[in-house]
């Protein structure tokens, strides 16, 4: 079921209006500029940066934002500094969310996320309060255009991945976070990759059937994602389909 919450994710973000967009662009910058700092402008010799490219394109952001971004990085020591922090917490039911941030704030982030648990029935935790029931997992999403079975089973094992789970919409491929990378360059060479990045996969899924707490979460989820300083979000809600 994790693929079902991935690709409901996805599709979120596929279905983005031009503001939405410009905001996810936004985030993935931060990205881009925290991995050229940390690594350096040459994505051949900085597999952050080269995984943070690619989900830049997956994400339709043009190539003159995603150059335009790295020369500025490496080129300017005024850029802000970014912090990750990581918050955990709990939404309605109890269902486990995870909130990934790049943050020059970390006092407001802070009370940002926590007003945002606060205001749609969760609660926010201590950090490693729901990360034991996630497993971190690369996660490479392929649309399923006719695409062979067994071929794309051969392909994706002999690549290295862990596992393949075959949709009538998407191929959800998973591997270990360090090998993500690679996977993902060995499939490209024959099929088009519409996401490929490390995540935070649920072992288990929650189900929510009470209508205000599907209405909480999914303003909940709204209210993280449409906040700068986060990144992902990731939880273990088995959402229902938006078509």
């Amino acid at each position: 079921m994790s693929g079902h919450s991935k690709w409901s994710t996805i599709k979120r973000k596929k279905g983005a209006n031009d503001a939405q967009r410009a905001k996810i662009f936004t985030k993935i910058a931060r990205e881009i500029i925290v991995a050229v700092k940390a690594g350096g402008p040459d994505p051949d010799n900085n597999s952050s940066l080269k995984d943070a490219i690619a989900k830049a394109r997956s994400n339709n952001m043009p190539n003159d934002n995603i150059n335009r971004t790295i020369k500025k990085a490496a080129g300017d020591t005024d850029t802000d500094n970014y912090e990750s922090i990581t918050y955990e917490g709990y939404g309605p039911a109890g269902v486990a969310v995870i909130v990934n941030t790049l943050t020059d704030n970390r006092n407001r982030t802070a009370a940002d996320i926590r007003h945002a648990f606060d205001k749609n029935g969760g609660n926010m935790g201590q950090t490693g309060c729901v990360s034991f029931m996630f497993d971190r997992k690369g996660v490479i999403i392929i649309e399923n255009d006719k695409i062979d079975e067994d071929e794309i089973t051969m392909a994706a094992l002999e690549a290295g991945a862990d596992d393949i789970e075959v949709s009538e919409e998407v191929i959800e491929i998973t591997t270990e976070p360090e090998v993500m990378g690679s996977v993902r360059d060995a499939l490209a060479e024959n099929y088009t990759i519409s996401s490929a990045e490390v995540s935070m996969v649920p072992q288990t899924m929650t189900e929510l059937t009470d209508e205000s707490q599907i209405t909480a979460m999914t303003k909940l989820l709204d209210m993280l994602e449409d906040n700068d300083d986060v990144q992902d979000v990731y939880h273990n809600w088995d959402m229902p389909d938006e078509d």
